[in-house]
């Protein structure tokens, strides 16, 4: 059964698809739609111009020739230490315990 309805199915889109479109109107389009492709035409001339100044800014290569800076910032966005089995989890923690002994150091920046 299934497959008859499947043959059917083909036999309409053939005879839709064979049919010549009719109407006063086909193949006609309005001004409105000239605007929009223009429209759309200067958004992207203006999008590859930006996007050209942007890419003037960068530098030749990301390479810097003294890493220090970085390396200095990396080192402070670490926690003071690894985690050792004596830490206890943040659940099992003692609510009497004072909130201040957090003691990771700030980035230096």
């Amino acid at each position: 059964m299934n497959i008859m309805n499947n043959v059917d199915f083909v036999n309409t889109v053939m005879v839709v698809a064979a049919e010549e479109p009719q109407g006063p109107e086909f193949g006609k389009s309005s001004p409105l739609g000239l605007l929009v492709i223009l429209l759309l035409l200067v958004g992207t001339a203006f999008l590859i111009w930006s996007m050209s100044r942007q890419l003037k800014k960068l530098p030749e290569s990301f390479d810097t020739e003294h890493p220090e800076a970085d390396q200095a910032f990396d080192e402070g966005t670490d926690p003071s230490g690894p985690v050792t089995s004596t830490d206890a989890p943040v659940g099992d923690q003692d609510p009497t315990s004072s909130a201040g002994t957090d003691e990771r150091r700030p980035a230096d920046t």
